[in-house]
């Protein structure tokens, strides 16, 4: 059985700067956007490791880091890059069409 999946307009680029992350949700998931030098990745907005909202953390040229822990999570893998979390986070595929960004969802 296949899951389907939908592009969910998020907001308008200008409402994500370079440096900004904005949280939202769609359903039951929590998602995070971050502009990190220009390019928009989506990732799962809870941390793997103690369920902090990673969208009050620091974005940072290595990705973004938990307030609670301090792991650092790849924005492209969402691989942590150091202990204590050990889990990747769930990222999503960005694209932006007429200065509008979608996420794709399942």
């Amino acid at each position: 059985m296949s899951v389907l999946s939908e592009w969910i307009n998020v907001c308008d680029i200008s409402e994500l700067k370079k440096g900004d992350m904005l949280d939202f949700d769609y359903k039951d998931k929590k998602i995070l956007l971050a502009n990190l030098d220009g390019k928009i990745y989506a990732t799962d907005r809870i941390c793997t490791h103690a369920e902090a909202d990673l969208s009050t953390g620091i974005l940072n040229e290595e990705g973004v880091t938990c307030p609670l822990h301090l792991s650092t999570f790849n924005l492209k893998t969402g691989v942590p890059q150091n202990l204590p979390a050990e889990i990747p986070l769930k990222i999503y595929n960005v694209k932006i069409e007429q200065n509008e960004i979608y996420v794709e969802v399942e």
